[in-house]
């Protein structure tokens, strides 16, 4: 018997193969990095158009959760260019094996639990391993983070 497991994350491989050792059975499970890392980050951000881009940056210098309201304004009330192009482009990195199949987009959107049918998003989210990796790969982009305004910085209050 051959069983193929892609994409698991190697704490679940590992308690597969105790399980599968339980039952005198053979099993070899192949894991493969699905994490995105500064190098996929940065051949993701390469591959997106200047709004997708912008809107990555933004959700990025957000620590990884931007307001849709926020974003609608930055993008005059229409997120449906930059988030169609940012969902294209990880399977597009997949054909092109830039990365694995199982890897996951970067942002998402986050919806009101309270109303589960149909609704606009209420905020853009990256978690904070995502939020790493992608900083890192402005950086090596050279897009540096966005201008703090003085007002607004904690740092230089009195």
């Amino acid at each position: 018997m051959k069983i193929t497991i892609e994409g698991a994350d190697k704490a679940f491989a590992e308690k597969l193969v105790v399980l599968a050792a339980q039952h005198d059975a053979e099993l070899t499970v192949t894991t493969v990095d699905i994490a995105w890392t500064a190098e996929r980050a940065e051949q993701f951000l390469a591959s997106l158009p200047a709004n997708a881009l912008r809107f990555a940056k933004l959700v990025v210098d957000a620590d990884g959760d931007k307001p849709a309201e926020e974003l609608r304004v930055e993008f005059h009330g229409e997120l449906r260019g930059p988030t169609i192009a940012l969902s294209r482009a990880v399977p597009r990195g997949v054909r092109r094996k830039w990365w694995p199949s199982g890897t996951e987009a970067p942002i998402a959107p986050r919806y009101d639990p309270e109303h589960p049918s149909w609704q606009k998003a209420i905020a853009y989210t990256m978690t904070s391993e995502n939020v790493t990796a992608f900083r890192a790969a402005f950086a090596r982009l050279g897009i540096g983070p966005a201008p703090v305004d003085d007002d607004q910085n904690e740092e230089d209050q009195p």
